[in-house]
């Protein structure tokens, strides 16, 4: 059994703005967001992590980085728990795209729908599930420092929940997400706990 813990990056200045941060560089996590990343770091040292992967993009590598120095890991990057590509969408704000009919059709049938100029809902799940499938049996405890439309997607796969209703899963900036992946079984055992929340821990502990 493979343990995963799904860490969606912490706060940082487009988020808070109600911006598409997507897939541009140099967005990186503001005051909030690095004293969230701490605050992971300080929450899940005593867990037993024995690899820790992160999306390439800058602000979910900042968040990884204060307990990767902690449990003295290396964070490897994996283009497979990259944010999805949301093309002509990327750095547009949330208010405006509200009343485009395609930003509407998006948010109804994940399943099917493609942002302009970037990806599926349908890809960017079964690129972040192969990853995990390579990933199983290999470690004990992997932490993964990713998105929150990813987790939600690699959620909704072991809950068994649509992609088109996968928006009902909330996964805040800088939660966290636990579950147990066996060869005949899955296990979600936490969904969107904070770094502050004693059942994280309580979980993870759990064998």
């Amino acid at each position: 059994m493979t343990r995963f813990l799904f860490v969606r990056h912490a706060a940082h200045d487009l988020l808070a703005r109600g911006v598409i941060a997507g897939r541009q560089r140099d967005v990186h996590l503001n005051t909030v967001g690095k004293k969230q990343a701490q605050q992971i770091a300080e929450r899940l040292s005593s867990l037993p992590i024995d690899t820790i992967y992160s999306s390439p993009l800058e602000r979910a590598c900042e968040t990884a980085v204060p307990l990767a120095t902690v449990l003295n890991l290396p964070v490897q990057i994996a283009e497979e728990f990259n944010e999805i590509d949301f093309g002509a969408w990327t750095n547009c704000a949330f208010a405006d795209l509200d009343k485009t009919p395609q930003w509407q059709q998006w948010n109804r049938f994940r399943s099917s729908a493609i942002t302009p100029g970037g990806e599926s809902m349908l890809a960017v799940q079964s690129r972040a599930l192969r990853k995990i499938v390579e990933l199983q049996n290999c470690h004990t405890c992997v932490a993964i420092f990713t998105h929150g439309d990813i987790i939600r997607a690699v959620l909704a796969h072991f809950l068994g929940v649509h992609l088109d209703l996968f928006q009902r899963i909330e996964i805040d900036a800088a939660s966290a997400s636990l579950i147990d992946l066996g060869a005949h079984y899955v296990r979600v055992r936490l969904v969107n706990g904070t770094a502050a929340d004693t059942k994280l821990l309580a979980e993870s502990r759990q064998q």
